[in-house]
């Protein structure tokens, strides 16, 4: 099949890189910069310098692709979070660029549209489990554009087009660049996590999020929670990622200090959400090879003591 892909050198980039080559795919990604073009060498594919937000640019890139994978993202760091003009890129990504990237596959003829997206939108559940039914809540401002993404997506869809959207939960890995925020903070016994103890929150570490792009491919239309098996509560989640990368135990911020920062956004990473994968898991066979946040954690730090993830440093 061959593959348009855009995020190939972000996060869960290379790994899905790796996994759609290694399956026979031929892979065509967006790479800005010469060390970007070089990394996706690297790892079997074809470089695209190309602007996302010039429509004309997109359908001359798009051309001749069976499916498109739009992973895309401009995460702020930590210290600009708060302000919402750092999530400009960002949200123009979700939008604008998924509105040019699905004009252009279906000019194309392309065949499947795979989408990007978050587990952060459901509503607080408490220990309620979350599958895909459960209605998101649309009255956090900061996830309007990522709705707004996932609505764009699914317009692909059509009597022989698939649209897949990926709800992912959040990422960790042994050189993300949340882990070495985290690191930093760790530092003062301080953390990243915010909330009630014993709220849940859904986590993916990044090699199962590259094996579900793959996975995403087989898909029927539709949008799908990837997270792991056993979403951790916040303390354990913590506790975990103490115990994996050698720390001692760190402070769980309350919910109070991002209200202060943030006010109802804050929801958006103090919410209770137990989400479940078992919908992408029966439409698809995927499994995730950590079923939890403490073995994925495990791994993550050996990884780390062992020195590799030369790849993963580089875009941290």
């Amino acid at each position: 099949m061959k593959i348009f892909m855009t995020g190939a050198t972000g996060v869960i980039g290379p790994g899905s890189v790796r996994g759609l080559v290694a399956g026979g795919h031929d892979v065509r990604a967006v790479a800005r910069g010469d060390a970007k073009a070089d990394l996706v060498r690297e790892l079997g594919a074809e470089p695209v310098a190309v602007d996302l937000f010039d429509a004309d640019a997109v359908r001359s890139a798009v051309a001749g692709s069976d499916a498109v994978l739009h992973l895309a993202t401009n995460v702020p760091p930590i210290k600009t979070a708060a302000k919402a003009a750092a999530w400009a890129t960002h949200n123009a990504l979700r939008t604008t660029a998924t509105e040019h990237l699905v004009a252009a596959g279906r000019e194309a003829g392309t065949r499947i549209f795979v989408k990007e997206s978050v587990t952060f939108s459901y509503p607080d559940r408490g220990d309620a489990w979350i599958d895909e039914d459960v209605a998101v809540d649309e009255s956090i401002g900061m996830l309007r554009p990522t709705l707004d993404g996932e609505r764009i997506a699914l317009e692909f869809a059509g009597d022989d087009r698939t649209a897949v959207v990926l709800r992912f939960g959040l990422f960790y890995g042994p050189y993300t660049r949340h882990t070495e925020e985290a690191l930093r903070m760790a530092r003062w016994r301080l953390s990243t996590v915010a909330g009630k103890r014993d709220s849940y929150m859904a986590s993916l570490h990044t090699d199962d999020a590259s094996s579900a792009v793959a996975a995403a491919l087989r898909a029927p239309t539709g949008i799908y929670n990837v997270c792991d098996d056993e979403p951790l509560t916040r303390r354990a989640y913590l506790d975990a990622f103490s115990a994996g990368l050698g720390l001692p135990k760190l402070l769980l911020n309350p919910p109070w200090t991002l209200r202060l920062v943030a006010g109802r956004a804050s929801r958006v990473l103090t919410a209770s959400q137990r989400c479940s994968n078992r919908r992408f898991r029966d439409a698809t066979g995927w499994a995730p090879a950590f079923p939890n946040a403490r073995e994925g954690w495990a791994a993550a730090g050996a990884a780390r003591r062992r020195g590799s993830g030369s790849e993963e440093r580089s875009r941290a």
